[in-house]
């Protein structure tokens, strides 16, 4: 190849004159041909600008032209070797191009983590440009934790803890106006405040709620004394009530089906049941169900870390806890409550319609000694009395509850950081502000860790870093009377946050111990995750990933660590209510609860011991894993959701029902058809140019909006709120379908048309089975694509 260019240059060297090939019009008969002529270039001959159709002509016939002068044969040589030089350098291009090619996907597939998971099966690499050159997965992650490391995360959970924010009150104002000057503070495009006038109940200190023994006669006796009248349950009905106390358990509808089947009718009486499980509300809506008058809420010590060096609650001290069944202004549901509007009266169906008071475990103590009856199971005993519980019924008591509601001002506090390429999908994190005690558990911690964030992204946008997506950081108010604030935001634009809201992470209830770690999740975050996991370092077991320390206890990861959505987590009503994907991560203790919580007793201090010195280690880790998920969602090209599990979901759901398979075979079909769509769209990913800006912000809309598909589109939102067929409430949902179906296995008659109200109803069932049936056919059709591309059989 060198001789034949060197022949090449020789020759040109020794031609008389160079020249070029041009095509000229031809006018006349053979308009719109060009001839080709040969011209010097020393003059300088333009070619036509406008090209018309054109013919281009081979040689013309020996003798047809002007002769030209005979080229010397060096000069011949090289012409005819100038196309296998031509031919030779493409092949050269083309090699170097391929082999660069292969280069650069070896290294980012040797990067690991730096690929973006959507599936097991495909990979896709993240974009990573900035204008200050090319950074990859790592290099984010060492920015994000060299930040990070700079933070004084002990020293705003202690300080926050020490304010009162109390929702409403003169000093929650006051820690608004900070945290917003803190958020103006960092390099944010925009900080500003949302504010929402709602319902909230408070007690009345002139009339505080009371409990008294009664006699057979009727009379009002002595009175059992509440230790704190500021310990009440909000949102429970007003008024007084008497009737013979019962002991339930947790209140769930098991154990006052077990308490009837013992032969202790609930029915008009006053049930006392333990802190847990369950929330307070559904304690409260279960004994409503049941017939109960009242319901009395105490904390068993044995629920609780009997270990001694940990504290322990007070015996004298009630816990806090709203009985809402649902979330927001209950005085305004599904309604947003800006600028103080006025709806026509009506108020949420989650009120309950009677009465509610936490007591302490000394007073408890107290009315279990007075219970006869039979004696509570064994897995019902608890640690108060020095002899068993017994069921009851036991004497009569009198309970008052004087709650007033108030019409309150909340303010949702915001910071964004504008994403670059989407700047209109938004990944949001978010934390309470509020707390009725001190907090530190609560709410503290998730300030501080969301004021980390802020911090941290901000000083990485300061030296480069522009997410693909925007950052939404909020700080919420209202959060301990049932995520008030957030879900007002969210009915307030409900209308556009399903178009544009990409995942909320919740921030709350993120340290409650140190031994075990739980995500409470949509299905579709499980694989990221997972993922994320792999990347932080365990808290308390030194050179071991968190992931290491999950699967070191479960090989199965997923069944020790992901969990439902919890109705009284803010991030319940982002997926329940709007359809966004959430997640809310909790370090626990191990299978113990935290005794503190909504208590006077949830300071620092007590989070500090509770966690024996590792309090800072633990939040920095839930600060770590909440900071790469942010990177990983706003930063990925592909969103990282994992758009196939939900056909696991129903699956996992079902699968125990074999004997019924006849009666779900819709199901089945709706799920097979979603499977499908959900494999062809990783397909259509799979073999799509990577870099076609359009194709991936197509795809990316698809992915972001499968879990607003399972919102079914059949039932009101008025009337069901939470229309999620997998998570929400309703006989709309999955699991109230499965709950039904299973009353054949005890229906005695074994009849499928019984009209009993407690037994299987045909006509129920069909009506279920369509509302769940279709709206998963929907999220298939959906996850296709356009309406051309939809294919099922069903």
């Amino acid at each position: 190849m060198e001789r034949l260019w060197g022949l090449f240059q020789r020759a040109q060297q020794l031609s008389p004159r160079s020249s070029q090939t041009v095509y000229q019009r031809v006018e006349g008969p053979r308009k719109g041909h060009l001839e080709e002529e040969e011209e010097d270039g020393e003059e300088g001959a333009e070619t036509l600008a406008h090209f018309c159709p054109m013919e281009l002509r081979g040689p013309e016939p020996l003798g047809s032209r002007p002769r030209q002068p005979n080229l010397i044969p060096w000069a011949a040589a090289g012409r005819r070797a100038a196309p296998y030089l031509v031919l030779t350098a493409l092949l050269i291009f083309t090699g170097a191009f391929l082999l660069g090619y292969v280069a650069f996907r070896g290294s980012c597939q040797a990067c690991g983590d730096s690929v973006l998971v959507v599936s097991e099966d495909v990979n896709y690499e993240p974009d990573l440009d900035f204008h200050q050159g090319r950074l990859y997965w790592s290099d984010l992650q060492a920015m994000f934790l060299q930040f990070l490391g700079e933070g004084r995360l002990e020293d705003t959970i202690r300080q926050t803890s020490l304010r009162e924010r109390v929702a409403g009150s003169a000093g929650m104002a006051a820690l608004t106006q900070d945290i917003r000057a803190a958020l103006s503070r960092q390099k944010l495009d925009h900080v500003w405040t949302d504010t929402h006038y709602v319902g909230l109940q408070f007690p009345d200190p002139a009339h505080p709620n009371t409990l008294h023994w009664v006699d057979e006669a009727g009379k009002v006796g002595e009175q059992l004394p509440l230790e704190d009248p500021d310990v009440y349950c909000p949102y429970s009905a007003i008024g007084n009530v008497t009737g013979e106390l019962v002991y339930a358990h947790y209140g769930r509808p098991e154990d006052l089906q077990d308490l009837r089947a013992r032969g202790v009718d609930p029915v008009g009486r006053l049930l006392l049941v333990r802190v847990g499980v369950i929330s307070f509300a559904q304690k409260v809506t279960n004994a409503q169900d049941f017939g109960a008058q009242g319901v009395l809420i105490y904390p068993e010590p044995a629920d609780f870390s009997q270990d001694p060096p940990k504290p322990s609650l007070s015996s004298q001290q009630a816990v806090y806890g709203h009985v809402h069944l649902g979330t927001g202004d209950p005085y305004t549901p599904g309604f947003p409550s800006f600028n103080q509007t006025q709806f026509p009266p009506v108020a949420s169906s989650g009120l309950p319609s009677i009465p509610a008071q936490p007591i302490s475990a000394d007073i408890a103590s107290r009315l279990l000694r007075k219970l006869k009856g039979p004696v509570a199971p064994q897995e019902w005993q608890g640690s108060l009395l020095g002899s068993p519980y017994h069921l009851g019924p036991g004497p009569r008591l009198r309970l008052v509850v004087n709650n007033h509601r108030t019409s309150t001002p909340i303010n949702n506090i915001f910071g964004c950081i504008e994403g670059r390429s989407e700047p209109d999908h938004y990944v949001v994190i978010g934390a309470q502000r509020d707390a009725w005690g001190p907090g530190a558990a609560k709410s503290a911690v998730g300030t501080a860790i969301l004021l980390e964030l802020v911090r941290t992204f901000s000083s990485m946008v300061s030296n480069g870093f522009r997410p693909r997506r925007s950052l939404l950081f909020i700080s919420w108010d209202g959060g301990d009377f049932g995520s008030v604030g957030s879900t007002e935001w969210l009915e307030g634009y409900l209308s556009v946050l399903h178009l544009k809201a990409v995942v909320y992470v919740s921030l709350d209830n993120a340290v409650l111990g140190d031994d075990k770690f739980h995500a409470k999740t949509s299905p579709l975050l499980t694989s990221l995750i997972e993922s994320v996991l792999k990347q932080v370092d365990s808290p308390n077991h030194s050179g071991q990933t968190l992931y290491e320390q999950v699967v070191f206890t479960n090989p199965s990861w997923d069944a020790e660590v992901i969990r439902p959505l919890p109705m009284d987590s803010s991030a319940y009503s982002f997926t329940a209510f709007v359809g966004v994907p959430a997640v809310e991560f909790s370090f626990m203790e191990d299978d113990q609860a935290y005794p503190f919580l909504h208590t006077k007793e949830d300071t620092y201090e007590n989070l500090h011991k509770v966690l024996q010195g590792r309090l800072p280690a633990v939040a920095q880790a839930v600060a770590q894993l909440a900071g790469q998920l942010l990177i990983r969602l706003s930063h990925d090209r592909l969103l990282p959701l994992d758009f196939g599990r939900y056909g696991d979901v129903v699956l996992r759901h079902i699968g125990n029902l074999n004997e019924f398979s006849g009666d779900l075979k819709w199901v089945y079909s709706a799920r097979g058809d979603y499977i499908r769509a959900a494999e062809k769209l990783r397909q259509e990913i799979y073999s799509s140019e990577e870099r076609d800006e359009r194709l991936t912000r197509m795809y990316n809309v698809r992915i972001m909006r499968v879990e607003f598909y399972f919102l079914s589109q059949y039932v009101s939102p008025a009337d069901s709120p939470f229309r999620h067929i997998f998570m929400g409430r309703g006989d709309h949902t999955l699991g109230a379908l499965l709950d039904h179906l299973r009353l054949l296995r005890s229906n005695s008659s074994g009849t499928p048309g019984a009209t009993s109200s407690t037994g299987f109803q045909e006509s129920r069932f069909r009506r279920q089975l369509a509302l769940l049936t279709w709206t998963l056919q929907g999220a298939a059709n959906a996850l296709s694509g356009d309406v051309w591309n939809i294919d099922n059989n069903f």
